[in-house]
């Protein structure tokens, strides 16, 4: 069933919906209610003391910046209290780890180099602009809920009392209606206790999934008080300097929104709702941009890169914004994006809008690719609009009419090589300083943010991980199609699906993008493309980095390919099924790729139907009809000769048998994946509003090692269709 959400705008102003107050009226002040929320800490209203200990270990707190108190409590986490403010002296009778890199004897402070320029700027007046401007600006006079310190006095000493007799852990929040376009982004209620959630347990109403946005909060805090925000708030394309972020607020569409698909796991899994809460109306509206839910303040990202091998200055979040990140249940924090929103001040001469057909692409891939065991950025849901979109799809001069859409999609981190890159180019390195140590911070725990050689030791991970990751593309036949700097994750992680394609006929000339006329991101060139990218991110690095520094820097990127080629090998091993290493494994796997490529053999069916191939039917050569890619293969007279080493090579297996070899090479090698006809059937449908076959593809491609009678119907495991022989796409999205 569609559902279907018609426009309401505000009876008294053109901005955005009227607000819809909890209670009965109370002149022009801001009604407030208490509220659950699950999450792991309180924040404070402006005006309040912070508490002594932290709410997640109950250690004391060090010296809090002015201003932004809560940033300290959002730091400090289970399992291992890494808070930046947090002194590591836990009042409770577990201990809790002193935070990350955290030392005395060295002369190094606690709190690190991003920690030490927070509690500088307090002291001294530096480096408060930014928080400033959100504070004073933004959440002192439009975010702030007027209900004083006494009315808080009341309602602590009418809840509390019978909360702490349960033995329940009391977690609320101040929800308040607020000027048009900054609905929902109140301030949290801190009510301070020295017992941690985390030590007691969630009490029961937060231990289920929330059946509705009306507890639900994200939060900005943590990036706009570390991270420089563009003082200009008009939101006009512009070249914006020394910042990281733009406040941006989303444009919603101007006819009515049709939700088309939902991801369960990410609803459940990642953001603790309810299936349920996508079938209301707040959840169209958050996922369409018209509705801001308490805590977020929307960001475009300011970021630069690389595009096919040549700087093309800022690029940034053109159409895409930053709604909040969300803590979820499990301590894990994820960032919330809109793509397709409306313009930020880095839209150029675009119009900030993505069309239907390239979200449906996004939304499906990035989840396929998950259940692929691939790291990559997920997606929350798809809404499309009615509002005219106008693209020229081939870039030929043949501009049509397309539909409006917005994927709301979800990572650890959006921050991309690019994000490095814009600060180095124009010498900002004090502030290349400061999002290097906050990117280490949060997300690579095994570097100290007070080692010297902090970031060699971050770009050997990044590296590492990027290796491995375009060995795990090139294990399923996954081109990109689009590896710019500025699309490279430094988590990294797979984002940014635009003109991506999975390989069909093996060929290691594969180019997805037709925009790509010199093939530079050819399927075979995506590992020395890798290579390319992590040396733009090295001379990005570069300007921090002493001799010594940029020597170990030079010699890890040396390493890169043999990183890259070791888990390569490893992968197609397992495609195999093979066990240990032998003598002669590369030459197995290159003679294999050698005929796929000479008969044109579908290069996932064919491991695929050799997963299912029992021993027997090799050596006799006895190829089942409807194993129709290695019926391809067989053709090829060198093709007797591969089976017979690779028959030697399973005997070498030891305590390994037939049935356990298939098994194991049926998990590794998936059975559907999102082929460019598959997609293209469904965006079709789409456009005539019936989104059957998106939904049917998302369920096929949550469980892509499984064999399903609908997919099999649907002719997901068959041969390419005549009528997408010559099926093409294209950056235009």
């Amino acid at each position: 069933m569609v559902r279907v959400r018609k426009p309401r705008r505000s009876a008294g102003s053109a901005c955005g919906p009227a607000v819809r107050l909890p209670g009965p009226g109370a002149g022009n002040l801001a009604q407030e209610e208490l509220r659950p929320l699950p999450g792991r800490g309180f924040s404070l209203l402006p005006g309040l003391a912070p508490p002594a200990r932290c709410w997640d270990c109950g250690a004391q707190l060090r010296a809090l910046p002015k201003r932004l108190p809560e940033l300290a409590g959002a730091a400090c986490r289970p399992p291992a209290c890494s808070g930046t403010f947090c002194l590591g002296e836990p009042s409770l009778p577990s201990p809790c780890p002193p935070p990350r890199g955290a030392r005395s004897s060295s002369g190094h402070s606690k709190n690190g180099p991003l920690g030490d320029r927070l509690l500088a700027g307090a002291a001294t007046g530096r480096q408060t602009s930014n928080r400033q401007l959100f504070c004073s600006e933004y959440l002192g006079r439009a975010m702030t809920p007027r209900i004083g310190f006494p009315f808080c006095c009341l309602m602590w000493g009418l809840l509390c009392p019978p909360l702490f007799l349960m033995g329940v852990t009391c977690h609320a929040v101040v929800r308040c209606s607020l000027p048009p376009g900054l609905q929902g982004s109140a301030r949290l209620l801190h009510l301070s206790t020295n017992v941690s959630s985390h030590e007691l347990g969630y009490c029961e109403a937060e231990a289920k999934l929330a059946s509705s946005l009306d507890f639900w909060t994200l939060s900005s805090e943590n990036l706009i008080a570390v991270l420089p925000v563009d003082p200009v708030q008009e939101n006009y394309v512009r070249k914006v300097k020394n910042c990281i972020f733009s406040i941006a607020f989303p444009t919603p569409f101007k006819s009515r929104v049709r939700l088309v698909a939902v991801s369960k796991e990410v609803l459940e899994d990642i953001l603790d709702l309810d299936l349920s809460v996508s079938e209301t109306d707040d959840f169209i509206q958050l996922a369409s941009g018209e509705k801001i839910v308490s805590g977020s303040i929307p960001l475009a990202h300011r970021y630069g890169g690389y595009q096919f091998g040549i700087w093309a200055g800022q690029l940034g979040d053109g159409r895409a914004h930053l709604i909040g990140i969300y803590t979820n249940r499990q301590g894990e924090k994820w960032e919330l994006q809109l793509k397709g929103s409306g313009k930020t001040p880095y839209s150029r001469n675009g119009d900030g809008r993505a069309v239907l057909r390239s979200s449906v692409r996004e939304f499906l891939c990035s989840e396929a690719m998950h259940s692929l065991g691939i790291p990559t950025s997920r997606a929350a849901s798809l809404v499309v609009s009615d509002d005219e979109v106008w693209r020229d799809q081939f870039y030929n001069g043949n501009i049509v009419k397309e539909r409006g859409a917005i994927v709301l999609r979800v990572a650890k981190s959006w921050f991309r090589i690019g994000s490095l890159e814009i600060l180095a180019h124009y010498g900002e390195l004090d502030l290349l300083r400061t999002l290097l140590d906050f990117i280490i911070w949060d997300h690579f725990p095994s570097v100290k943010v007070t080692e010297p050689n902090r970031y060699v030791d971050f770009f050997s991970i990044v590296v590492s991980k990027t290796a491995q990751l375009i060995a795990l593309w090139m294990s399923v036949g996954f081109a990109h199609g689009v590896c710019n700097t500025d699309n490279f994750s430094l988590l990294p992680i797979t984002i940014d699906y635009g003109p991506f394609g999975f390989m069909e006929a093996y060929n290691p000339d594969f180019v997805p993008n037709t925009s790509d006329d010199e093939r530079r991101y050819k399927i075979g060139n995506q590992a020395n493309i890798g290579m390319f990218n992590l040396n733009k991110l090295l001379q990005a690095l570069n300007p921090l980095l002493d001799p010594r520094q940029k020597q170990l820097a030079a010699q890890i990127l040396e390493g890169y390919p043999v990183l890259y080629y070791t888990r390569f090998r490893d992968l197609f091993k397992a495609k195999l099924g093979l066990l240990g290493e032998r003598k002669g494994d590369d030459d197995l796997i290159a003679f294999l790729l050698h005929l796929m490529e000479k008969t044109e053999a579908d290069f996932t069916m064919t491991f695929r139907q050799l997963s299912e191939m029992t021993q027997s039917q090799l050596e006799e050569l006895d190829i089942p009809q409807q194993f129709w890619a290695l019926k391809m293969i067989s053709k090829h007279k060198l093709f007797p000769a591969w089976v017979s080493q690779y028959l030697l090579r399973l005997n070498s297996n030891t305590n390994d048998s037939d049935s356990e070899r298939r098994k194991r090479m049926t998990t590794v090698n998936p059975r559907y994946v999102l082929k460019n006809w598959m997609a293209e059937s469904a965006v079709r449908k789409a456009e005539r509003n019936d989104f059957s076959e998106v939904r049917l593809l998302q369920h096929i491609l949550q469980h892509p090692f499984q064999k399903h009678s609908a997919a099999e119907k649907a002719g997901y495991s068959s041969p390419t269709p005549s009528w997408a022989k010559d099926l093409r796409v294209s950056c235009s999205s």
